[in-house]
């Protein structure tokens, strides 16, 4: 009889099942984020309001794309949230005074009147699921979201975003950072796939070679987070010590090793190469942060590897299940079957509510939830394209191949 192959896994009906059943329980519970009055709530652990009523572009875009690709797939009412999210952005988040979109607001206040290439990132990624989805007011969105970036940030001599301004886009910093565009490529591979339009490829292509072509192989293939101006390593910055921290983020290795399997589907002359270098930048994170003695990985490195913040997230667990499974469409091998395994586990002994749906953001160090960073249940995003990307056959066409896939297996 012949052994199971590592790509079996994913087409394994029993975990398909389970996919299915836990995207079904985290859209039950963020069903509950709607605001009737415009936007949506941040909610507790069980499914709550929280008082404040602060929204961040983040929150309102992240919420439109997870309900987009719910649509496609077939989770009944989730065009609605689309429609909700879709709308405060355009109300509320968009400054019609001077362009672009604000990161938060408090009810029908700017509370932070920043323009971000993060959260602008983000509203892409919105507009492009939302038209995928067939919303007939994405593609304006997308247009309008789309010349900001070319106007404000994108940078074409370094093929790379800059990173914040002031409301009225005077500056409001020199920084320049990789998480905002590792979300952008992962933003205009979406605006790719749902438009078809070069220019998107591109730019995720530029922004992958700066990354994954010149920093991780210089740095033993790890990810520095943050630049000066001219795109120099600043190894001495440290600020937010959730969002901007110090060194480098294991999780984001997950991320844009993903991503760039994702982009070798799409481009006219896929590489091996690219398959080989997803693979190195993917297992020097696991090799440097999986936490052997506790499970979950640690939250970020010093530049040479070592453990710095050791805090456990639920996003770095999802962000690995995500790479593990696009390794197994691209170039299966036993060990990605058994990591993917392992962080599946992982993941329901410690993060995944079976009580009220969602994943708890954060453990402490005996596995139990605790809100030292986060409040709530922070978003969706992450935990749902862990259940969702693995239920298609490729890396690349979630819009086409999620068409249904909550109702039943093709």
């Amino acid at each position: 009889m012949t052994a199971p192959q590592p790509a079996d896994l994913l087409s394994n009906a029993e975990h398909r099942a389970f996919l299915r059943a836990d995207t079904q329980a985290q859209y039950d519970f963020f069903d509950q984020s709607l605001r009737a009055e415009g936007g949506f709530y941040v909610l507790d652990f069980t499914g709550a309001p929280l008082p404040s009523a602060v929204q961040e572009l983040h929150t309102t875009t992240r919420l439109v794309h997870s309900y987009a690709l719910g649509q496609i797939a077939g989770r009944a009412g989730a065009e609605r949230m689309v429609d909700h999210g879709l709308a405060y952005l355009r109300e509320y988040h968009r400054d019609a005074d001077q362009g672009g979109y604000l990161w938060s607001l408090n009810g029908a206040a700017v509370q932070d009147g920043r323009k971000l290439a993060y959260g602008h990132a983000f509203v892409l990624l919105a507009a492009a699921s939302a038209h995928a989805a067939g919303h007939p007011d994405a593609l304006a969105l997308l247009e309008d979201v789309d010349h900001v970036l070319d106007t404000h940030f994108w940078e074409e001599e370094r093929g790379l975003f800059c990173d914040e301004w002031n409301r009225d886009w005077t500056p409001f910093s020199t920084y320049r950072g990789m998480n905002a565009n590792m979300h952008s490529i992962e933003a205009h591979l979406a605006a790719f796939e749902a438009t078809g339009r070069e220019k998107y490829l591109t730019r995720a292509g530029r922004i992958l070679d700066f990354f994954v072509g010149r920093i991780a192989p210089a740095e033993g293939w790890r990810l520095p987070e943050h630049y000066t101006a001219d795109w120099q390593i600043d190894r001495g910055y440290s600020e937010n010590p959730m969002f901007r921290p110090a060194g480098t983020t294991p999780g984001h290795s997950f991320e844009l090793a993903r991503l760039l399997l994702q982009y070798n589907e799409l481009v006219s002359s896929p590489s091996p190469e690219r398959l080989e270098t997803a693979r190195t930048l993917a297992y020097r994170a696991v090799s440097d942060a999986w936490d052997a003695e506790k499970g979950g990985f640690v939250y970020t490195l010093q530049f040479d590897g070592t453990p710095a913040i050791r805090d456990r997230y639920w996003w770095p667990v999802t962000e690995a299940i995500g790479v593990m499974a696009a390794l197994l469409k691209s170039d299966p091998r036993a060990e990605d079957a058994e990591w993917y395994k392992t962080l599946w586990d992982f993941a329901r002994a410690q993060f995944i509510d079976p009580t009220h749906g969602g994943w708890f953001p954060e453990i402490d160090a005996s596995g139990a939830p605790s809100a030292t960073q986060f409040a709530g249940k922070p978003d969706i995003y992450h935990s749902v394209q862990a259940t969702l990307f693995p239920l298609t056959p490729k890396v690349s066409g979630a819009y086409r191949d999620l068409s249904g896939v909550l109702l039943a297996d093709a």
